[in-house]
């Protein structure tokens, strides 16, 4: 158990789990994506973890880049989801592959979506560590998932509450 802020967060994923399904889902996109050159694109501040460690188990050719998303104030969505990337973002005729720590309700995930269909990309999907299908209300596929996981409040492995608690390298659910 630890306490983060005025919240306690009890252990949910050790970190020998999610090596392992990182290392999954490493295999499979190395499967269906090692001839075309993807573009790995990292939605921040939460992927930093997961993105990293994702990408020491592709080891074919890519390109990768950031893109940070913002739309939470605590342990709230706003509603609201502003977005801004590193470099330019050349994705014309590119294969992309989002990297996101967690897709909820999937709001911030679709705006993403909205915002690069102006690049032209070839193809779109998605690939998460953290997927809460209950909360998902929207009908793009998620390609690839480490975890399906209940609809509460997560922490660590790059999941924040209110700023805190992106480093811890395991991850712990609010204890109700």
């Amino acid at each position: 158990m630890i306490t983060v802020r005025d919240k306690t967060f009890v252990s949910y994923l050790n970190r020998n789990a999610i090596d392992l399904e990182v290392k999954r889902v490493g295999r499979e996109l190395m499967v269906s994506h090692s001839e075309n050159t993807p573009y790995f694109l990292g939605v921040l501040n939460g992927s930093f973890m997961f993105f990293s460690d994702l990408m020491k188990e592709f080891s074919a050719p890519c390109e990768i880049g950031f893109v940070k998303a913002a739309s939470y104030e605590g342990m709230q969505s706003t509603g609201k989801v502003s977005f801004q990337h590193t470099g330019d973002l050349i994705l014309q005729d590119r294969d992309v592959i989002i990297v996101e720590d967690i897709v909820d309700t999937g709001n911030t995930l679709n705006a993403l979506l909205d915002y690069l269909e102006k690049f032209n990309p070839r193809s779109v999907q998605i690939c998460t560590l953290l997927f809460k299908r209950k909360a998902y209300q929207h009908s793009h596929p998620i390609d690839y998932v480490c975890f399906e996981v209940k609809n509460k409040f997560l922490l660590g492995y790059g999941l924040d509450y209110d700023g805190y608690g992106r480093n811890i390298p395991e991850v712990y659910i609010l204890n109700d």
